[in-house]
């Protein structure tokens, strides 16, 4: 690899700032990683990651980056921290449009490990390169630059206990998440802040941790369902470290699962399948209930800026963060740390345009794939143009089929976890599989009410 500086400097250590640093380890003499939260000694959550006591997963695709990054990642998690790997389109039910896919083996293998587990193992890796530092207790107060703006030499801090200062660096990377300040650090040197785009979702989680039995869900890894009519509430449960479950109950627009025990398991029993449901009622719980609150999808469209200056980047959620339902966030991080590698092997030149453009890109999969969704619950507001209304009429179509096709579930399950592009669906031999299975005389004689309950009939497992 090239050596294209000296310094470089990214401000925030959850796991999107992790993964821009390890990027920028094989092109830096020094890697600093700033963080105003302290890192805890053992794998538990942080008050910097508001969500990392909710349902994660890391999704087929970003294993694999992790994997690059990080040789034998994910051994190590299971060895080290009780993780559990498992055949996303096997070992996990999922359910959308109130249809459950068909189960059938793959190549998609999956990492199962709490959000603090997962970060944690990625930030000792990181922490063990010889170049990388990191720095606790450190806000970043803003950027310094030269004289005339055009370029960013490095950011002013406050660490804990000690007086403001300046650290320099040949290169500074805003990974701070969705609360970045960088549209305001930019207009103080004279910049024009992103266009942005937003789709109010009003999400609320209920999570709470339990014991889990190994004949629980008849042995499987977790059940995933995404919402749909008539009341549009997700579920998630999901294996973790220690034996242990993992259950978030969600809802659009304030229809937040209560947090009692009688209230959250009436609240379970209205989803298309009793099965989280039948699996908390006689579980152990291991935690209290948590609450967290997702306002909005938002991405701000840092391709489309005239001016921005020299050795400056923003990174992961500070650029596009989707709603969590659909468990991306962390494979896009690492999609784009390998995006940002790429772009550092053709120099530094111009580094913020090749950048936010091909970022740009890896944002519209996900985008398109939370939003879409979202957007199919009549009360959110937000244009629904008829090319989206066609696609999400055929991926309806899609899931009737998929219930009783292994490969077209497969085929879904790749574009979910980000392998394959959501046109591979649209693909002829694709889509003459979806109308001849939906042609059968037994899939178009039923009704949706009777193809829902046959769909997520535990029976069928």
């Amino acid at each position: 690899m090239k050596n294209l500086g000296e310094h470089a400097i990214v401000v925030g250590a959850s796991m999107g700032g992790l993964l821009a640093a390890r990027a920028l380890a094989d092109f830096y003499t020094t890697v600093t990683v700033l963080e105003r939260d302290v890192f805890p000694a053992a794998d538990i959550p942080r008050k910097g990651v508001p969500q990392g006591r909710h349902t994660h997963g890391l999704l087929a695709r970003g294993c694999a980056v992790l994997e690059e990054f990080f040789p034998g990642y994910s051994d190590e998690v299971v060895a080290q921290s009780g993780g559990l790997l498992g055949d996303v389109a096997a070992d996990v039910t999922w359910i959308g449009r109130n249809v459950a896919l068909a189960r059938a083996r793959s190549d998609l293998t999956g990492l199962l490990a709490s959000r603090p587990v997962l970060e944690g193992h990625v930030r000792r890796r990181l922490l063990k390169l010889p170049n990388l530092r990191a720095v606790e207790n450190c806000a970043v107060l803003g950027l310094a630059s030269d004289s005339d703006c055009r370029s960013v030499t490095g950011v002013r801090v406050r660490v804990e206990g000690n007086a403001d200062e300046t650290l320099y660096a040949d290169l500074v990377v805003d990974a701070t998440g969705r609360g970045s300040c960088s549209a305001a650090w930019l207009e103080a040197l004279g910049y024009a802040p992103p266009a942005s785009e937003k789709v109010e979702i009003g999400v609320g989680y209920v999570t709470r941790t339990y014991r889990r039995r190994a004949t629980d869900l008849d042995g499987k890894l977790g059940i995933v369902i995404a919402g749909s009519e008539p009341n549009w509430r997700s579920g998630a449960l999901l294996a973790q470290e220690h034996d242990s479950w993992i259950v978030s109950a969600v809802g659009f627009l304030g229809d937040d699962a209560p947090d009692d025990d009688q209230g959250f398991l009436a609240y379970l029993a209205t989803l298309p399948t009793m099965d989280i449901h039948d699996v908390v009622a006689i579980a152990e719980p291991l935690t209290s209930y948590r609450r967290y609150r997702f306002v909005s999808n938002l991405r701000r469209r840092y391709e489309k800026l005239a001016r921005f200056p020299e050795n400056y980047l923003v990174f992961g959620d500070a650029i596009c963060s989707f709603n969590p339902i659909y468990g991306q966030g962390m494979t896009v991080a690492a999609l784009e740390a390998l995006t940002l590698q790429e772009c550092l092997r053709a120099g530094s030149r111009e580094l913020a345009r090749r950048f936010f453009g091909a970022v740009a890109k890896i944002a519209d999969i996900p985008w398109d794939i939370a939003v879409g969704n979202d957007l199919r619950h009549p009360q959110i507001e937000g244009a629904r143009p008829p090319m989206l209304r066609f696609i999400n009429w055929y991926i309806g179509q899609f899931h009737l089929a998929a219930a009783h096709d292994g490969a077209l579930a497969t085929a879904f399950l790749k574009v979910v976890n980000l392998t394959n592009p959501p046109l591979s669906l649209l693909s002829p031999a694709i889509a003459w599989r979806v109308w001849r299975t939906n042609r059968r005389p037994a899939r178009s004689a039923s009704s949706p009410a009777s193809e829902v309950e046959r769909s997520v009939s535990p029976r069928e497992y």
